[in-house]
């Protein structure tokens, strides 16, 4: 059973964290806990390209971004994964560089030091040589850097469909079972 860190960020891309939710919120069965911490610009991002305050209504536990006391700020809780989709390059940065201002950075510091899954649903274009030199310490330490840049292979007809050839690689990374497009494989 896995105990997932969901954290949504300002970066552009809400649809990520959505069909993210979504997902977890299909997959219970492979699943003990979800606890979510948004910032306040995800949740101003969220309304602005979904037009609503959906992100509200998940059965999930929301955590405040200076909540300390959240189990997932401390290894002890044994959170196995965090996801951060999408991943600004603010947030990229401060991780990289071990800012913990915040329960979010705090939370990736914690599975980065516990050696578990950090993934990074990085969303930016183009990458400076600061982003990509960020990516390559979290990296480093053990991160994984999964850039939002969906596949084209299983044909997507809509932007939710081509968001969750995002999010399926995700829960991929996460050793969450899913009904993804393989590659191969006819549905």
């Amino acid at each position: 059973m896995h105990k997932i860190v969901v954290a949504i960020t300002g970066a552009s891309g809400a649809i990520y964290a959505k069909c993210l939710l979504d997902s977890l919120s299909q997959l219970q069965d492979q699943i003990e806990s979800v606890g979510v911490v948004m910032s306040d610009n995800a949740k101003i991002v969220w309304e602005t390209e979904l037009g609503n305050q959906k992100y509200t209504h998940y059965p999930f536990n929301f955590y405040q971004k200076n909540d300390f006391n959240a189990p997932f700020a401390s290894g002890s809780a044994e959170y196995n994964s965090m996801i951060i989709v999408p991943c600004s390059m603010g947030t990229l940065g401060r991780i990289a560089t071990g800012i913990s201002d915040d329960l979010l950075t705090r939370a990736a510091d914690v599975i980065l030091k516990e050696r578990r899954k950090l993934i990074l649903v990085a969303r930016e274009t183009p990458y400076n040589l600061i982003h990509i030199k960020n990516m390559e310490t979290v990296t480093l330490a053990g991160g994984i850097i999964c850039p939002a840049t969906p596949s084209f292979y299983s044909k997507p007809q809509s932007i939710e469909e081509l968001a969750y050839t995002v999010v399926h690689r995700v829960l991929d990374l996460a050793g969450l079972k899913n009904n993804g497009y393989r590659w191969g494989k006819e549905k």
